[in-house]
């Protein structure tokens, strides 16, 4: 009797470890200002200090440019913000969406000046439970991708039914755009453009656990995935990005470094193997997590050059 009872002790205390293990991971991954960019920066493992001396002289040009501060409300009662960047007289419009615990003005500094240069406008959406949006959970692309329908609908509201609109995601918001991608998306929107995504959060989770921490993902996601549906109001597989571009409508370009040790390149080639024919696909050797731009930036806007020229007037 004394030994179950021990028996019973050691097991009330491995789940009571697992139980405060799962709470602090879950906490730290999906609660707004528990989830810290200083440590998705370190995670990341991508040295942005040698990329000042390109960014400082676009960063002023980019915060310079006029802008405005839009709001809008989700489909949940959120409120949402985005920069709105206008080029005068454009029809085309990029929307641009960060990456996990990134926000709208930080992302798409270098890529500016790609998008200046051609001509386009620039929308620049705070994910929800990031910089001015609303929200205390994480969306991870499975929520935000209706978000997303709500700027593409400010965009055509306010810039004309004859308005060219690209979606241009990276990290989580590269997940954002493919899991957009199943979506009833209106004619205006004339190809999604995904940098280094993710397929769904429950594998990039277990990735992060594997690789990152050592740890099994087993019981850890599963009780997280519970937790999150009551919490956030979705499932951490609920929305794939390599299941959603199996139906998508518009042309892909995919984009991942194959350094890249937060989100692994396996991750693009996956949704590769799931898009429809006639999809773009760049691997940037030696590039880390959204780093391909930096790493080659001339191949990079080559590759643009080629899938936009091919969507858009």
């Amino acid at each position: 009797m004394n030994m179950l009872k021990k028996i019973g002790a050691a097991a009330g205390g491995i789940a009571l470890v697992e139980t405060g293990a799962v709470t602090y991971f879950y906490r730290r991954t999906m609660k707004r200002n528990k989830a810290k960019l200083e440590r998705t920066i370190k995670m990341s493992g991508t040295d942005w200090g040698k990329y000042i001396p390109l960014l400082q002289p676009r960063k002023e040009v980019f915060l310079a440019k006029p802008r405005k501060e839009l709001y809008l409300e989700s489909s949940d009662g959120l409120k949402l913000h985005a920069a709105w960047i206008p080029e005068e007289g454009s029809k085309k419009v990029v929307i641009c969406l960060h990456g996990y615990t990134s926000q709208c003005m930080s992302d798409y500094v270098g890529l500016s000046d790609y998008y200046f240069r051609n001509g386009f406008s620039m929308l620049l959406p705070d994910a929800r439970a990031h910089g001015q949006s609303g929200g205390e959970y994480v969306g991870f692309g499975c929520k935000d991708r209706m978000d997303l329908m709500k700027w593409i609908r400010w965009v055509i509201e306010n810039c004309g039914e004859d308005v060219q609109i690209l979606l241009h995601g990276t990290s989580m918001g590269g997940a954002t755009v493919l899991m957009a991608s199943s979506l009833n998306l209106p004619p205006q929107v004339k190809g999604i453009v995904s940098d280094c995504a993710f397929t769904s959060p429950k594998y990039v989770f277990t990735h992060v656990l594997h690789s990152m921490y050592h740890l099994p993902a087993f019981p850890m996601i599963q009780i997280s995935d519970l937790a999150n549906k009551k919490l956030a109001g979705y499932g951490l597989d609920e929305c794939n990005a390599a299941r959603e571009v199996q139906y998508a409508h518009v042309p892909l370009l995919l984009i991942h470094g194959d350094a890249d040790v937060f989100v692994p390149c396996s991750m693009c080639e996956e949704i590769y193997a799931n898009s429809p024919a006639g999809t773009k696909k760049l691997i940037v050797p030696g590039a880390g997590h959204a780093e391909s731009y930096f790493k080659d930036q001339k191949r990079y806007e080559e590759t643009l050059d080629e899938f936009l020229g091919g969507i858009i007037k």
